[in-house]
């Protein structure tokens, strides 16, 4: 694979400055203005950010996109005067949309999101951007040409006590010269879903083909649709899922966001039920700034927990959804300890609120579609490692591995 980001295209990429263009914008918006939002993909995660975005009074949900018509009848419950669709092209043409949001499987991602930024919307994308390495510049493009504001679903980057401990002790030099960045993520238990009774026999209102979309025919399996992310013709498992998170946040506290090389290893240990994504994972990403980033992940039960932890020669800093703490070296030296504010999401909703507000100011958001395509980048690396079963070297220039 080649992905060549040198001269203009990569500038392009980039983005030449940090707002873009209001003049380009069909309208300018108003504080005060209706946001009209489509929602392409009504699964749990979907009506979880849906509730998130519409804790705005200013968002009306006006469409809603989904395969199964069940899911679709879930969002009306709510908001009665969103029109549906079971294709997102024709969710598209609703030309009164303001913007889109893609919580799609993951193999969706890619045609979803660069329909949705060529339409003229603006985008809010789960995590991870894409299925596959190649489809990242691509999707950045549509968003730089049509000037529309694309948000990934990295919410650590909206996340006051990451900004908070970033700043103290990454961006002050308190922490010293990093050598490891260390990431976990155990016992994540959406990967081990079973389907429900009620999906034993493809309900008439599911439309199993187009689920599929690109990939090739098989017969119906209720797993492969309810827990697709054990699939890796859907998704790239916990490593996409996951690590995408936390090297996102490496990414974000160390300033780098291409790895030079990938290593990996891992398997299906203990899920024989099927699963093409490794129950058990490890990788290793070195950077161009003299340090590594690892994670580990495994399914099996006994072990839980998910943390980023920051190794430094003057301290070391963990960090959590739910807190911080920074250990100083010395003996007897005192750690320091932040916790965040309780509440339903408050990450998601801050960078939903984020991306509402980059909408309305056209300036780039914290997880801006070029930032979740490295993230996203990073883990691919991991996983085509572990695919391959070899170390891989890649250019951090050109954004493409070496060859043998």
């Amino acid at each position: 694979m080649s992905t060549d980001l040198s001269g203009t295209r990569r500038d392009l990429l980039r983005g030449a400055a940090v707002t873009m263009g209001a003049a380009s914008y069909s309208r300018v918006m108003g504080a005060n203005d209706k946001l009209r939002y489509g929602i392409i993909g009504a699964g749990d995660r979907g009506q979880h950010d849906m509730d998130l975005f519409t804790t705005n009074s200013n968002v009306e949900v006006a469409a809603v996109c989904d395969v199964y018509a069940a899911k679709i009848d879930q969002v009306k419950t709510k908001h009665p005067n969103a029109k549906s669709y079971k294709d997102h092209r024709a969710l598209l043409e609703q030309k009164d949309l303001d913007i889109v949001q893609v919580t799609t499987p993951d193999h969706w991602h890619a045609v979803c999101a660069i329909d949705a930024l060529n339409a003229g919307k603006d985008v809010y994308c789960e995590k991870p951007l894409t299925l596959k390495m190649e489809e990242g510049p691509n999707i950045v493009k549509a968003a730089r040409v049509n000037e529309r504001i694309c948000q990934v679903g990295m919410q650590q980057r909206s996340g006051k006590h990451y900004l908070q401990a970033k700043a103290e002790y990454i961006d002050s030099g308190k922490i010293g010269k990093v050598t490891l960045c260390r990431t976990w993520w155990h016992g994540n238990t959406y990967h081990l879903r079973k389907a429900p009774a009620s999906l034993a026999t493809r309900p008439s209102n599911l439309d199993w083909a187009h689920f599929l979309g690109p990939l090739k025919w098989r017969d119906y399996d209720p797993q492969q649709y309810f827990n697709w992310r054990a699939y890796l013709d859907f998704g790239g498992g916990q490593v996409t899922d996951l690590f995408t998170h936390w090297i996102d946040v490496v990414h974000m506290f160390m300033g780098q966001d291409i790895p030079f090389s990938a290593q990996a290893a891992g398997g299906v240990y203990n899920y024989k039920d099927g699963r093409t994504a490794p129950d058990t994972i490890n990788v290793l990403l070195q950077y161009p700034g003299d340090y590594t980033a690892t994670f580990e992940a495994t399914l099996a039960p006994g072990i839980s927990g998910a943390a980023v932890e920051i190794c430094g020669t003057q301290g070391r800093l963990f960090i959590d959804r739910s807190h911080f703490e920074f250990f100083p070296v010395g003996r007897g030296a005192q750690s320091t300890v932040v916790k965040v504010e309780p509440g339903p999401d408050p990450l998601t909703q801050a960078h939903v609120n984020n991306f509402l507000d980059c909408v309305r100011s056209r300036k780039l958001p914290n997880g801006d579609v070029l930032i979740g395509h490295r993230s996203a980048q990073a883990s691919h690396l991991g996983n085509i490692s572990y695919m391959q079963k070899r170390r891989l070297d890649f250019d951090p220039i050109r954004e493409e591995i070496l060859p043998f």
